[in-house]
């Protein structure tokens, strides 16, 4: 059996299928070209949070409620027009490292870093993507921005605190306790770049209200009983707590030690009065979370992380626990009573 030899085309036949060939593969390749558009129109933001502690109950009282205000403030749908990766330490520091790489592995849009150390975490993982951190009280101080107007680099957000605030919880305790002259600062040096600093600023205001400031540096859980003892034995009378992940990570704790050890207790957010500290003073946390929200969508939308200014908390809450106060037998001045936003019953 012989094969039909192909039939020999025309000159017009011939240009008739290259001309269809090449209409075909100019269609084929608008096509791919429209199709590659839809695709990049219907991209769906990945944004990574990156947190030391727990995971979050997303209850109203959880400042991380501000993430989803703030999404539903740019018309943000989880699920819908953004996806949201949720990464938490456990309060497990070592931790921070593998998350923060493991969202870099996935090539998240942005990293929203909840405190210090999610925050440096996050910088070491990556100088491309873009962060927005919620921590920290002076970043150029303490190396993470060139100015608050102009960070730089790839990273943005607001601080939770700023030093003028710190004078003011000394302050708080003072005018509330006159009889208080022996304060401690409670502070996690691992979590803090600037603890020294940040120690003698206290020192020179405890001094500056007639006050005799002591250090005592956690950097475990594990030391916080030690610290304890060491502010019984030096005659301390209230505690200054500086809410790193740490510190608010045992917050339950150290608040149960403050009152086994009959010690005034401030610090900065209300979740650690909720906890049973006697006194907190500070920022909104689930302002400064909606807040990030902003900055992360400025990003998603263009502009250069490096040009987003830092800023500053702008809403302040003061918190004052009268189950401890009761439980300590204390009588807490009526002005203060009155000063506060929030009395835990």
């Amino acid at each position: 059996m012989t094969c039909a030899e192909p039939p020999v085309l025309s000159q017009w036949e011939t240009s008739r299928r290259l001309f269809l060939q090449a209409l075909g593969a100019a269609f084929g390749g608008r096509a791919s070209v429209a199709s590659a558009q839809v695709r990049a129109r219907a991209h769906i933001p990945r944004i990574g949070l990156l947190a030391a502690g727990s995971a979050s109950l997303h209850i109203d009282k959880d400042p991380e409620q501000g993430v989803f205000v703030g999404l539903r403030e740019l018309g943000y749908v989880e699920g819908q027009n953004i996806v949201l990766e949720w990464r938490y330490a456990e309060g497990k520091p070592e931790r921070l490292a593998i998350l923060a790489a493991e969202l870099v592995r996935l090539r998240v849009d942005a990293i929203l870093a909840q405190g210090p150390a999610p925050r440096l975490a996050a910088s070491k993982a990556t100088s491309r993507i873009p962060i927005i951190a919620v921590a920290g009280a002076d970043p150029v101080r303490e190396g993470w921005a060139r100015s608050l107007a102009h960070p730089g680099g790839n990273m943005t957000g607001l601080t939770v605190t700023y030093p003028e605030l710190d004078s003011k919880r000394l302050e708080i305790i003072k005018q509330a306790f006159p009889d208080v002259v022996r304060m401690a600062v409670l502070l996690s040096p691992n979590e803090l770049p600037i603890a020294k600093e940040m120690a003698r600023d206290l020192e020179s205001s405890a001094r500056q209200l007639g006050m005799q400031m002591e250090v005592l540096e956690v950097r475990a859980p594990d030391d916080l009983q030690t610290a304890f003892v060491a502010a019984r034995q030096n005659k301390v009378q209230a505690v200054y707590a500086i809410a790193t992940n740490l510190v608010v990570e045992n917050r339950e704790r150290i608040a149960g030690l403050a009152i086994q050890n009959r010690l005034l207790s401030i610090s900065e957010f209300p979740v650690m009065a909720q906890a049973g500290f006697l006194l907190s003073y500070g920022a909104d946390l689930t302002d400064l979370l909606r807040r990030s929200v902003a900055q992360m969508d400025k990003v998603l939308k263009g502009v250069p992380v490096g040009d987003i200014p830092i800023e500053r908390p702008t809403k302040f809450q003061l918190s004052v626990n009268l189950k401890t106060a009761k439980a300590m037998g204390l009588t807490v001045p009526q002005f203060l009573l009155q000063r506060a936003d929030d009395l835990i019953q």
